[in-house]
């Protein structure tokens, strides 16, 4: 199993979970396992967006979530959050912290969300 390169932000899981980018998952296909990861936070944001009685997209999250691992946001996360410049109700600026605090390439429909954080590695896999 490879090391962690990839971080995957919300946005690419569910596309990735709805099946609407090819291009975002012909990248996938081109990953070792184990290349690819998210953080808690992106899983989260996943999980709340699929309705509870939702079986088919709940056994595909399930699915997806065993080839992405979900990495705790842990101390170093929080710690490298920190450092992030701060827009407040943002998510993103947890997610950008983790994949900071990891050292990996944040996969991301929304570049632009993520610009202006210092040392940040940036990849759009949808276009």
């Amino acid at each position: 199993m490879s090391e962690p390169r990839f971080l995957l932000d919300s946005n690419i899981l569910i596309y990735l979970l709805k099946g609407v980018s090819k291009r975002a998952r012909e990248h996938v296909e081109t990953c070792d396992p184990g290349e690819l990861v998210t953080s808690a936070i992106a899983f989260a944001e996943v999980m709340r967006g699929i309705e509870p009685e939702d079986r088919v997209q709940i056994e595909g999250a399930r699915r997806l979530f065993g080839l992405v691992a979900v990495l705790p946001f842990d101390i170093d996360a929080a710690s490298a959050y920190r450092r992030v410049p701060f827009k407040r109700g943002k998510f993103d600026r947890l997610i950008a912290g983790h994949a900071l605090a990891l050292g990996l390439t944040l996969v991301t429909n929304n570049t632009e969300d993520f610009a202006d954080v210092p040392g940040l590695r940036i990849e759009n896999w949808t276009l």
